[in-house]
This record gives structure tokens, sequence and C-alpha cells, in this order.
């Protein structure tokens, strides 16, 4: 631990989402280690989830990479969701009157704390590594490669089906009775 840093923040503002609905997916990381409430978040079906995994994965960068904290060390010390500016709007409604609407906003906080002993080690998330760039011409040829073989499958993929085959599908659905 450089600089004997005890937690790391990071901050996600005007999230376009009601705070209410970012703090259901917020509570269920509370306590946990990074890999785990990176798991959790992954497979969650809620649309909040995508803000939040984002700002995980920027608070976990943001140690590695400014802290050089080791990720297994890390755990989600707090993290919170409040109300942020709400962009008012309005419907028009029967004999000339209105209804209001809200877009709400939120902020979101989170805060990574810093264990003595490693405390993850139950999920281990698999990452694309980023090839390096190399010259500009290589790359050229690559691609002209690439190109040609897809065509052909493509091409094999389009050859329509024999005729000959019945299903339930066809008997059912036809145009004209025989």
């Amino acid at each position: 631990m450089a600089n004997n840093v005890t937690e790391i923040k990071a901050i996600a503002r005007y999230v376009r989402m009601p705070s209410r609905k970012v703090r259901f997916v917020a509570e269920l990381l509370k306590g946990l280690p990074v890999d785990e409430a990176e798991a959790k978040l992954i497979v969650n079906a809620r649309r909040s989830k995508g803000p939040i995994l984002k700002l995980l994965q920027s608070a976990i960068a943001n140690a590695k990479n400014n802290h050089h904290v080791d990720a297994t060390k890390l755990f989600v010390k707090m993290i919170k969701a409040d109300n942020g500016p709400m962009f008012k709007r309005w419907i028009t409604r029967s004999r000339g009157g209105i209804d209001p609407i809200q877009k709400k906003t939120s902020h979101v906080t989170l805060i990574l704390g810093i264990s003595e002993k490693p405390v993850g080690g139950r999920f281990t998330i698999a990452r694309l590594q980023k090839e390096k760039k190399g010259k500009k011409e290589e790359k050229t040829d690559k691609v002209k490669e690439e190109k040609e073989p897809v065509v052909k499958e493509m091409k094999e993929i389009d050859t329509p089906k024999p005729a000959n085959e019945t299903g339930t599908f066809k008997k059912v659905f036809r145009r004209k009775a025989i």
C-alpha cells in the first residue's frame, strides 16, 4: 500500500435512473469482496447494474493504477445512491390540462476498503486481453486476408434448404389446402 491509503473512493454523478432503483442493486454489494460483487452485478437482471458495474470497475482500476493495491485485498466498504437533479417535463391531458413528468437522476458513491489479508478468491472474472498494435502495414494485410473467408462462409450459409423437408410447421401453416 502506497501512502497508507485505507480506502478508495469513486463517484458516478448524474446517472439517469432514480436513486430508489439504484439502491436495490447497491444494497446487494455492501461488505463483499470486489470479485464477488462484480460477479453479482454481472448476473443481476436490473437495469441499474450497468452504471454500478462500470463504477466498480473504475474504482478497482484506480486502486491498481494510482495506489498500487492488489485487487484481492479490496472489498466494498460503502456504497450509496443519492438523489441528483430532476429533469422536469410535462405531458398534455384533456381539456387543456397537463401532468408533470419527473426524469430523476442519482449520484452513486462507492468506497472500497483495503484489508490486510486477501479477501477474495471465490470468483475469477475472465477478461479479454487487448492485443498490442504493431505497424499499420501488418494490420492492413491481416484485414484483407480475414475478409475473404468470411465472405465464403456467408455464401455457404445463404444456400436455400431442400424443399422436400416436411415438418409440422409446413403441414399446419400452408396457404392452400390440398
